[in-house]
């Protein structure tokens, strides 16, 4: 198998630090214009305040048959699309790919959205929210990558949230649905959050909040400069394997099925090319489909010592997709809710409204760093109809036996549980 392209020459990195954050601030602003010139897109996206507000567009730079370029970072949440492309799935609808890029941070990837170097990501999904409505960028979300697969590793010593009291935690950018389902927790636990610097004095009662990139969040860890972190697959496995922490609890154990990644594409593509735009989620839903059964598979496919799309190793990727043991995990309080049978990360493809609905509503009341003004605008109803497009998925699903091939209810409906 061919090795996937690798972006940028910077440190690895899979989440996004304050640097970042500020460059894609700039990229959304001053140079949004410029940006879009380049990738012959000129269109604003509307106000979730209003379910009617127009779209306006040029005609694409891109033909119908143009190659699916997708762009990932090497975590598990983009397994989805990158099994896809090693079963050639693609191929199988018709369409033709480039080698997938591997990108070292969000900045990056979201970069090379902007300007059309690749059509095909996954990103976290509150940052769709903030570039839709907060940079007022067109792009939609057609599907869910997967579901759960993160979770808040902390120092061994570490037996309760409230013993989380005077540390300091990391999350892999603000707008995440780590740092939401963190900040949950630690409100419950009667803990303070605070954003300070580095070496400030950290209150019994406070827990300070700091961006990391993953991997500097594994490091950090086993050398105590932080008492935890909450982020995605397989970076709590590999502190469990390197024996220098131990996962306080599942996120999935919190918000039953929550999404983390989800698959971005442009609006223009969604909207003119529909027939692509099928095909590439048809592809999707039928490389999930396959995941749910061959575990080991996907962690094979990923490995660097196997399909090479990643750089982690394979027990750490086996660990990661496999192992989700309730008398284990439950002992030390990772499981609280082993009732609910669900997997450490799964994959189904349906975009719920009522989780886009929840996260809005969850996000209002989340600490973040920048300018928040557009979430108080936001109506929750109205962010999961514009910003969602699920038609796509509807039609896949019939392609795999319907929604029950997922587990999922035949009228696509469920309630969130959110239990801390």
């Amino acid at each position: 198998m061919n090795r996937p392209l690798i972006h940028s020459s910077g440190c690895f990195c899979c989440g996004m630090n304050r640097r970042d954050f500020l460059k894609l601030s700039s990229l959304f602003s001053t140079s949004l214009a410029s940006t879009l010139a380049i990738g012959g897109c000129q269109q604003t996206a509307p106000n979730a305040g209003s379910s009617s507000a127009p779209v306006t567009t040029t005609q694409p730079t891109a033909t119908e048959d143009q190659p699916v370029k997708i762009g990932y970072l090497p975590i598990t949440d983009a397994a989805p699309l990158l099994v896809a492309h090693a079963r050639k799935l693609y191929e199988a609808e018709g369409l033709t790919t480039e080698q997938p890029r591997l990108f070292r941070s969000w900045a990056q990837i979201v970069e090379a959205f902007l300007a059309r170097q690749v059509n095909v990501i996954h990103v976290l999904m509150p940052v769709t929210i903030w570039i839709r409505y907060g940079r007022k960028f067109p792009a939609k979300v057609v599907a869910w990558n997967h579901t759960n697969g993160s979770a808040l590793t902390v120092l061994p010593e570490i037996e309760t949230v409230q013993d989380l009291g005077g540390q300091t935690i990391a999350v892999p950018f603000w707008y995440s649905i780590h740092n939401v389902v963190l900040q949950q927790l630690l409100k419950q636990a009667g803990l303070t959050i605070v954003r300070k610097p580095k070496d400030a004095v950290v209150a019994a009662n406070e827990v300070n909040l700091v961006v990391l990139p993953p991997p500097d969040m594994v490091s950090a860890l086993a050398n105590q400069s932080i008492g935890g972190y909450i982020v995605a697959e397989p970076f709590n496995a590999a502190a469990e394997n390197l024996k220098t922490g131990k996962i306080l609890r599942f996120t999935g154990d919190v918000w039953k099925d929550h999404a983390c990644c989800v698959v971005l594409l442009h609006e223009e593509d969604v909207t003119q090319r529909k027939a692509w735009t099928q095909q590439v989620v048809n592809a999707l839903v039928k490389a999930q489909v396959w995941m749910r059964d061959n575990r080991s598979e996907v962690a094979q496919i990923l490995a660097k010592d196997g399909g090479k799309y990643t750089p982690h190793p394979l027990p750490v990727l086996q660990r990661a997709l496999t192992y989700y043991n309730t008398d284990f995990y439950s002992k030390q309080g990772a499981i609280v809710h082993a009732d609910w049978g669900i997997n450490r990360i799964d994959f189904q493809p349906y975009p719920f409204p009522s989780y886009t609905e929840q996260l809005v509503r969850l996000l209002k009341e989340t600490q973040v760093e920048g300018e928040t003004d557009f979430l108080k605008a936001l109506q929750p109803e109205v962010v999961a109809q514009d910003l969602v497009e699920d038609t796509f998925v509807k039609t896949a699903l019939q392609q795999v036996g319907g929604a029950q091939a997922f587990g999922l209810q035949p009228d696509l409906s469920r309630q969130e549980t959110i239990l801390v």
